[in-house]
C-alpha cells in the first residue's frame, strides 16, 4: 500500500474532516484529497490573515474553485495578541493558536471529527512552535502520520494536476521580520510590495527582510543562487533600488549567501544574544 493509499485510508477512518488550508504545496494536496476521499464531509478552512500575501489568498480561493473543494475563510485574531506581535522567536504558536481556537469552534458547531494541517514528515527536526498549538488543540498532521515527504507530495500532486506541486516553498510574511522586532501591517505591505517587484522581474526563490535600523528600514534581498547574477545587472539592480525605496526603505541590500530557507531559524540557534532573520 502507497502512502496515497494509507492517507486515503486514515481519512475514511475519520469520516470527516476540516483542513487548515494556505493553498501552499501540502495543504492543497491534503485538501484536495480529503475532498476526493470524503466529499462534502470535508471542509478547507483559510484564515484571512495580513500575513498571506493578497495575491497568495486569491490563488489560493482560485485554486479551491478550480479543483471544487468547498472553502470557508474565516478571521483569526494574533494581529489582537500583543504576544504574536512583539514577535519572539515562538511567533508560530500564537498564530497557529488563533487559528486553531477557530477551527475548534467550527468543528463543534458542525460535528467534525478532527482538524488537520498540513505538517508533513520533513519537518520533524525544524523548530516548529506551531506544532505545540496543534498538540494542545489536537489537531491532526495525517502526512506527516503516514510519513510523506515534500517531494513525494510534490510528485502526487503532479499526478493529480495540481499547479502547486513545482510552487516554490512559502512562508507568512511576518517571518521576513527578525524575532524580537515588532510585527506590523505597514511592515507586512511593504515586505509583500517589495517581493511583488522582484517576482515581476522575473525572479522565484525569494525573500525580502526586513530590519529596523536606527536611521531607517533596511530591506535585505535574499535570491536563489541560480538567479544571483541576474539581480546585480546594471539596469535591474538600478530599478529595484529606486522601486524597493519608494516603498519607504532608507537601505536596499543583497545578501551574497542567496536565498535560505529558514535562515530566521538558523540565526535563532546561532546567537540567542541578537537574533535575526
Amino acid at each position: 500500500m502507497d502512502k496515497l493509499q494509507q492517507l486515503e485510508n486514515l481519512l475514511n477512518q475519520l469520516g470527516s474532516c476540516l483542513v487548515a488550508y494556505s493553498g501552499g504545496v501540502d495543504s492543497a494536496f491534503l485538501a484536495l484529497v480529503a475532498h476526493r476521499t470524503l466529499g462534502d464531509q470535508s471542509l478547507a478552512v483559510m484564515a484571512d490573515s495580513p500575513s498571506l500575501p493578497r495575491s497568495e489568498f486569491k490563488d489560493a480561493i482560485a485554486l479551491s474553485e478550480q479543483f471544487g473543494f468547498p472553502l470557508k475563510i474565516i478571521q483569526t485574531k494574533e494581529f489582537e495578541n500583543e504576544e504574536y506581535l512583539s514577535n519572539p522567536n515562538n511567533r508560530c504558536y500564537f498564530c497557529k493558536h488563533a487559528l486553531f481556537e477557530e477551527t475548534e469552534t467550527l468543528a463543534m458547531e458542525r460535528g467534525v471529527a478532527a482538524v488537520l494541517y498540513g505538517e508533513i514528515a520533513d519537518d520533524i527536526g525544524d523548530f516548529r512552535p506551531g506544532a505545540q498549538a496543534a498538540k494542545e488543540f489536537q489537531v491532526r498532521a495525517p502526512m506527516k502520520e503516514v510519513g510523506l515527504t515534500k517531494s513525494e507530495i510534490r510528485v502526487y500532486s503532479g499526478e493529480m494536476g495540481l499547479p502547486t506541486a513545482s510552487k516554490p516553498q512559502m512562508a507568512c510574511l511576518s517571518s521576513r521580520i527578525p524575532y524580537g522586532e515588532k510585527v506590523t501591517v505597514k511592515k507586512l505591505s511593504q515586505i509583500e510590495e517589495a517581493e511583488a517587484l522582484l517576482r515581476k522581474l522575473g525572479f522565484h526563490d525569494i525573500r525580502v527582510r526586513h530590519h529596523e535600523l536606527s536611521q531607517g528600514a533596511l530591506a535585505r534581498i535574499e535570491i536563489g543562487s541560480a538567479e544571483l547574477d541576474q539581480v546585480v545587472q546594471p539596469d535591474i539592480r538600478e530599478t529595484l533600488t529606486q522601486s524597493i525605496k519608494s516603498l519607504g526603505y532608507l537601505y536596499v541590500t543583497l545578501d551574497l549567501m542567496g536565498y535560505q530557507r529558514g535562515s530566521l531559524n538558523s540565526a535563532r540557534q546561532a546567537s540567542s544574544a541578537q537574533p535575526f532573520s
